[in-house]
């Protein structure tokens, strides 16, 4: 994988973020999670900013996002909203794993800053956490 690629695979992992937060949160309000939920939405609508600002800069055209991402379902009670924001946690960090992979220097270092970040929020919405963020799951 390229870097280009992993930045891309990236961006189109911050669209669903985006959008399955709005999920998130529109459940979680009013409950003391809510700000946490904010709080997650407005760092992954910034870093699909960076990272379309930085495909851009690289020359090519930045991934679309979809109109609708599949969440696994409805999410009826705060406590599928929670484990939703888990999922889309564990799911960033793989991309950022990827991203640690491909990237060069800042890259690699943006990759690595928000691939610990992304362990902390999937701890704090799940009360786990792999060992290995963002990699496979051994036996």
């Amino acid at each position: 994988m390229t870097e280009l690629d992993a930045l891309q695979a990236t961006l189109a992992g911050e669209h669903a973020a985006v959008y399955a937060y709005g999920v998130v949160g529109a459940r979680l309000e009013g409950r003391p999670e809510q700000r946490a939920a904010r709080s997650a939405y407005d760092t992954h609508r910034q870093r699909r900013s960076t990272l379309a600002s930085m495909i851009t800069a690289a020359g090519a055209t930045p991934v679309a996002a979809a109109p609708a991402y599949d969440v696994g379902g409805t999410v009826p009670t705060a406590a599928a909203a929670r484990a939703l924001a888990g999922r889309v946690e564990h799911g960033a960090a793989q991309t950022y794993a990827d991203l640690v992979g491909a990237g060069r220097d800042a890259t690699r270092t943006m990759g690595s800053t928000w691939l610990a970040d992304a362990a902390v929020r999937e701890a704090g919405w799940t009360g786990a956490v792999p060992t290995f963020p963002g990699l496979p799951a051994t036996p």
